[in-house]
């Protein structure tokens, strides 16, 4: 069993990234990311935090937009087309999720598809789906250049996500399909879940339960992906996997935390990048 360094993996494409903005700094270009934040949920505050430290480690520009956990729809919605006009701000992240009274769905389709570094508009979708996209989504782009790290070859190899999430499960479907591999999407309703994960070569689970994934689920060797972050009653940090059982038997195993986690904001990053290069 090998486990998967989230955090080598992305501290080597950062060093790429770093080297590509002051590649653009040089030319006059400063990528600019503008991390929308609404109310004080504790964990979006260390996710803000977190996107706004790698900016400056990448030697980006960030802009942090505060707003009241009041804030009502209309001003969040003057506020992402304003960011959408800023001709210095590549990039537009609302973090999620938002208080109750905000409809989601309605903020993300106004931030302009060339600034969606999140890859949630319904255009970067629909360019994921036939695999003609500019940006992807954070968590399941990180979790493929894992998998290029391994340097296994997803050709014909049968994967299989546990989750079917518009955020994580259903994108990254469609990259696993897009490599060429077999794809199957297991959710709350499917039968005979234990077979069909038993089959897998390699099994990304994104279903939100701690420990889900256990051992007599899993088939020897298989590269096995957890991007679960749940918190035990102790306070412990735990996947969806159960390590201590399946890293016995599996190929490849993503620890948590340090294996998904830190590739995800890397991701963002490459997106605000590409988003520069793009706009310029």
């Amino acid at each position: 069993m090998k486990i998967i360094d989230g955090k080598a993996v992305s501290a080597k494409v950062r060093q790429e990234i770093k080297k590509e903005v002051g590649n653009l700094k040089d030319k006059g270009l400063t990528p600019g990311l503008a991390v929308v934040i609404v109310g004080q949920d504790p964990a979006s505050r260390v996710y803000v935090n977190n996107k706004k430290k790698a900016c400056l480690e990448l030697g980006m520009y960030s802009e942090e937009y505060a707003l009241p956990e009041e804030t009502t729809q209309e001003e969040l919605l003057r506020l992402v087309q304003k960011l959408n006009a800023k001709e210095d701000i590549h990039g537009i992240l609302v973090q999620l999720p938002l208080p109750k009274h905000l409809d989601e769905k309605t903020v993300i389709n106004n931030i302009d598809p060339k600034k969606d570094v999140d890859a949630f508009h319904p255009v970067n979708v629909g360019k994921i789906m036939i695999g003609d996209y500019d940006y992807l989504p954070c968590t399941p782009a990180g979790i493929m250049e894992l998998l290029k790290d391994t340097g296994i070859d997803l050709i014909g190899k049968e994967c299989v996500v546990i989750g079917r999430s518009n955020i994580v499960g259903k994108p990254m479907a469609m990259l696993l399909l897009h490599q060429n591999a077999t794809v199957t999407i297991c959710h709350s309703k499917t039968r005979n879940l234990k077979e069909i994960v038993k089959r897998a070569d390699v099994v990304v689970a994104a279903v939100g339960r701690a420990n889900f994934v256990t051992a007599d689920m899993v088939k020897e060797g298989a590269v096995v992906i957890d991007v679960g972050m749940n918190r035990l009653e102790n306070g412990k940090l735990c996947g969806d996997v159960n390590f201590d059982e399946v890293s016995k038997i599996a190929g490849f195993i993503t620890p948590v935390p340090g294996g998904v986690g830190p590739m995800t904001i890397t991701t963002l990053m490459k997106n605000t990048l590409t988003a520069a290069q793009k706009q310029r």
